[in-house]
Formats: C-alpha cells, structure tokens, sequence
C-alpha cells in the first residue's frame, strides 16, 4: 500500500539550493551493473509541481511487480511533503509490508561515504588529492603514478577483485566469511591492470577499499568508527551504519534480501541466471536464497554499508548540498562529474564520490539480495530513494534503479 502526500515534519530543516556548475574533471562509478545503464532521470529539465500521489505509487506498484520481486520500497520528497510507496513483502513468505525504517544492506552507497571522508581529510590538509597512492601504500604496483583523486573517481586502471571468479567461489562456499581487505588487494594485484593511471574510466571496489585502508591509517580508528564520528553522528544518521568485518548481523527492524542461483553463475554482464533457470524462476519451480546474514565485508568501505530509506533520503540531501564539506571542496567534487559511457546519450555521470543521473545527485548500490537507488536534486529540493530486496533479478536487472528510472521519467515529465 501506499501513502498519500503529507506536509514536511515540524522539525525537517528548511534546505537551501545549492546551484550546479555543470562539467568536472572526474568520471562515473559502475553503480553496480546499472553504470552502462541510461540515467534514472532525463537530462531535461520541468517543474515537477503537481506530481500525483496516487499516480506515481500505482507506477510504482506495477514496475514493482512486473520485475516480480518479494518487496521494494519508494520514497519521494518534494517542496510540498513526501510521497512513500511500499510493495510486497520484506520477508518472504511473511505479510511484513516495506517500510521507511527497515535496515537493509546499501552496497556501493558505501561509497559515497568513503569517498566523503576521504575529502574531508583533504579539506584537512591530512592528505591531498594529487597524492600518489604509493605514500601511504607502497605496495600498490604502479602506485607512484595513481593519485587519490584517480582512485576517488574510479581512473586509476586497477583491476576490480570482484570480477576475480576465485572471490565469487569463496563467497558461495563460505557466505560467512571475515575477509581482511589486504586479501582483497591481493587478488586484484595477481591482474594487470585495465589501463595506465588516468587514461580511462572502470568501476573498481578496490579503489575503494584502499582508500578506506588510507582513512583508517591517516584517523588510527576503526573505518566504522571514522564514518559514526565523522558522518553519522553530526547528520543525526541513527540508523546508519558499517558493521565491523567480523559482523553478519543487521539491525531490526530489517528487510530479508533474497538471490537467485549463485554469485558465480551470476558473475555476466549483465549478471543473469542462465535461461533454464530464468524460466525455473519465472515459474516458481526454484526459490530465491535469503542472502540477508550473508558477510558483506567482502565489500567493506565499497559496499558493506547498512541503512534505511529514511537516512539515505537525509545523507544524500547532504552529499548533494555540501554538508558535509566546505564550499571549495564541494564546488571540486560537484564539477568533477563525467560520463561514464562516454559520448552515450543518457549515460549516468561520475566523479569524487558522486554519481548523477539525469538532475538526480547520488549513488546506486547492490550487493546480493539488495539493490537500492538514492538520488537528490538540489535545484528542485526533490529527493527520491528506492530499494528492492531481491538482486539481481533472474534476468540480471537491477530492480532499484530499474523503478527509479520509471519514477524519475514521471516526476520530470514535461507538461
């Protein structure tokens, strides 16, 4: 069911606009396989005064249901209050309708928040962005020629573990396993890398993982430690957080996160079951697997965050406002956004941190069982979040940002 709209609560802050330069020196982040995907939201621009309530959460309910998952959840706030859909359930099996105040695993959000830190110490002058990785991190091959800021904007050519086959069959074996980021590094380093330092864009977690690796030397504290002190605490984030990486819990209430097959057999671009088994799972003749107590240290400062829809509405309203940083420094990230498929009509945009897609600022995030889609326009004062709890689908789409997409062509509907 789904909720009408309702004024802004008493004690929701009164945002100011924030105006966008447009072109930056970065690039764009494979938000999971949606990266290659065309943006959420068009790249043209109307008042989105009079968005139906009930119009919106019917398209909702129908992109819900036709990618025939357990549940998913939509929040959207506007100038004139927030619109919330819920569809399902969050348990399989169980009429737990989603709700605003579920946990559920964010996947590379988490990167949204490394990536804030990291600027934070830069800001701090604990670090530069022009530093080479090889002064905190010797060991990085070729590491005296990759700078922090390549690494924050996914330029450095490192090789992405997670599309190692031997990672996807440690975490079918053991799903419970405590990895150590050094063995993350130590997968990617056995692969050349995908190109010289600067001269190309790919999605890589182990940029992120190292540059948590450099959080946690620069502060000396736990990386779940820094993002409470830094990040959740002064927004009021009580609901947020990075488990330790020996943790496979996850705060109630929760959403149960649910699989088809393996994280082998959906290792593809895009990550699809085979056809036999799509078909099994169009017909019910096979279950999804609860992913949901699975280890995401696997992921770590990449994409082992927890979150609600409530608190990933409010972080990325900061991140996209600058509240987090001062001015200089969230004028540079927000000018550092490029397309990440180059000259490719619709292509979403990246850079420090920071992805867009249409006039939408933020992140998508998957990781088994989960994806969800978190995005603010700071023009328009518009925030919409959506999460699913089964990724990928059989046929290897990412739900979240699939319904967003729909949403986000409805909400900026030209008249």
């Amino acid at each position: 069911m789904s909720s009408p709209v309702v004024p802004p609560p008493s004690g929701r802050r009164r945002r100011t606009p924030v105006l966008v330069t447009g072109i930056a020196l970065a690039t764009v982040a494979g938000l999971t396989a949606a990266c290659s995907t065309a943006s959420p939201g068009p790249t043209a621009a109307s008042d989105t005064v009079g968005v139906d309530s009930s119009e919106l959460t019917a398209e909702f309910d129908e992109a819900a249901a036709a990618l025939d998952i357990p549940g998913a959840f939509m929040l959207l706030r506007t100038p004139d209050g927030e619109i919330t859909g819920s569809y399902g359930t969050s348990t399989s099996g169980e009429t737990i309708r989603p709700s605003a105040d579920q946990h559920l695993r964010v996947g590379s959000n988490t990167k949204t928040w490394t990536g804030t830190v990291i600027l934070q110490l830069a800001q701090e002058d604990a670090l530069d962005l022009d530093d080479p990785i090889s002064t905190y991190r010797p060991d990085v091959p070729n590491g005296e020629n990759i700078t922090i800021g390549q690494l924050l904007s996914m330029r450095s050519g490192l090789y992405n573990y997670t599309l190692d086959r031997g990672v996807s069959e440690a975490m079918d074996a053991d799903p419970h396993r405590a990895w150590d980021p050094e063995d993350l590094l130590a997968v990617s380093w056995k692969h050349p890398p995908s190109f010289a330092p600067g001269a190309g864009w790919e999605y890589s977690n182990t940029n992120t993982v190292l540059l948590g690796l450099v959080a946690e030397q620069l502060e000396g504290k736990p990386l779940e430690r820094i993002f409470a002190d830094r990040l959740f605490e002064p927004l009021g984030l009580s609901n947020s957080l990075l488990p330790a990486r020996s943790s496979s819990e996850i705060p109630e209430p929760l959403a149960h996160g649910y699989m088809f097959g393996t994280n082998v057999l959906t290792m593809g671009s895009p990550p699809a079951l085979p056809e036999k088994m799509q078909e099994e799972a169009r017909s019910g003749a096979i279950d999804p697997v609860d992913q949901t107590f699975n280890n995401p240290s696997w992921a770590w400062s990449a994409g082992g965050g927890i979150s609600t829809a409530n608190d990933l509405a409010d972080w990325v309203e900061a991140l996209a406002e600058g509240q987090l940083l001062d001015e200089q420094f969230q004028t540079l990230r927000m000018e550092s956004l490029q397309s990440t498929g180059g000259d490719q009509p619709g292509a979403a945009l990246y850079g420090l941190g920071i992805a867009k897609f249409g006039q939408l600022y933020g992140h998508t995030g998957e990781l088994p069982g989960y994806n969800s889609f978190m995005g603010h326009d700071p023009d328009r004062d518009i925030t919409l979040v959506v999460w699913a709890n089964l990724a990928p689908t059989p046929e290897g789409e990412d739900p979240a940002t699939t319904i967003a997409r729909t949403l986000a062509e409805s909400i900026y509907a030209t008249d």
